[in-house]
């Protein structure tokens, strides 16, 4: 797989960062991108992480969908309850 690179900052970036770590170009960019994703993943608080995964499965995060299921519920999944 290519990848081209037309931005001369990128490239002077790239190159920068390659010579620090001691590695190749390639390398360089692995590195970089999965500190660059890491690091969005931990600036996140986890109220943030939650509303995105909801979100991303179009579930709603309301106080409706926060209420706690009655008792019942819980009793009638597990066979404790009479099915009302």
């Amino acid at each position: 797989m290519a990848l081209n690179v037309n931005n001369k900052q990128a490239d002077e970036l790239t190159r920068k960062f390659a010579q620090i770590e001691g590695v190749g170009l390639t390398e360089a960019i692995v590195i970089a991108m999965r500190e660059a994703i890491a690091r969005r993943r931990t600036n996140e608080t986890p109220r943030q992480t939650v509303q995105r995964v909801l979100s991303k499965h179009g579930i709603s995060n309301d106080a409706e969908a926060r209420r706690p299921l009655p008792k019942s519920a819980y009793d009638e999944m597990w066979g404790d309850g009479d099915g009302k």
